[in-house]
């Protein structure tokens, strides 16, 4: 038997935090990374103070609704301001901007048909026009019976700056998992449509590289992040909508 000697990295704090421009929708969760030899059981760390600013307004305190779980349910963002949040948890203290971007309308959600090595698979495709002006980038979320799917859906406008966007939502699927992940008739597929700020766009286009094996640095590294001060994850100001579809 060979011993394998892992060394214990330094638990690093892990911020998931978002605001839209709906209502209800400011939410902060607050973990920490654990060592290769611990459970996946990622509990929530309580206790933190959070606060979030718009345009150098005075802060909003975040309210733990649960552990690991901070929100403000009066706080709605707008389109065109920077938002400010400030975290401080176990002596250390972590800030991050966000920028909720120009709104883009979600035109329409449609299925699309593609054949591929004789086999006809049925996607979700999304319809918007993107405003002129290079900088716009975007996340799209798919849902199919309730189920989130795992793909990260991000793309940004240098292509495509000012065109009429139709864009299949292709998946990644192992083997093993192609034909349960297959859309098939009366599939009710939902897909929310996040206009995001570049820096955002960087954090998720970086985090679909690693996790799609498409990466080809040795040794995959973190996700881009937006947040000073050490701790991984991201702070998003963006805009949301959503769609559903019954597949035919």
């Amino acid at each position: 038997m060979i011993d394998v000697d892992l060394n214990t990295a330094e638990k690093k704090y892990v911020v998931e935090a978002v605001i839209t421009d709906q209502p209800n929708s400011c939410k902060v969760l607050l973990t920490q990374t654990k060592n290769f030899d611990e459970n996946n059981a990622f509990n929530g760390v309580s206790g933190a103070s959070i606060t979030i600013s718009d345009n150098n307004a005075a802060p909003v305190t975040l309210t733990e609704t649960s552990a690991g779980v901070y929100e403000a349910s009066g706080l709605k963002g707008l389109s065109g301001h920077t938002y400010r949040m400030t975290i401080i948890a176990g002596g250390q203290t972590f800030r991050a901007t966000s920028t909720m971007p120009v709104f883009v309308p979600f035109d329409s959600l449609y299925i699309s048909e593609r054949t591929f090595f004789d086999k006809s698979n049925k996607y979700a495709t999304v319809s918007y026009t993107d405003p002129a002006g290079r900088g716009n980038a975007y996340r799209y979320i798919q849902y199919v019976n309730g189920i989130k799917e795992k793909t990260i859906f991000v793309r940004d406008d240098d292509l495509t700056d000012g065109r009429k966007i139709e864009r299949i939502l292709f998946f990644f699927a192992d083997d093993d998992e192609e034909e349960k992940k297959k859309l098939k008739t009366n599939d009710v597929v939902r897909v929310e449509m996040l206009g995001i700020d570049y820096p955002i766009y960087k954090y998720w286009y970086s985090l679909s590289q690693s996790s799609t094996g498409e990466n080809q640095s040795a040794t995959p590294g973190n996700p881009v992040t937006n947040i000073e001060g050490g701790a991984l994850g991201y702070f998003s100001a963006h805009t949301l909508q959503s769609k559903t579809i019954v597949v035919p």
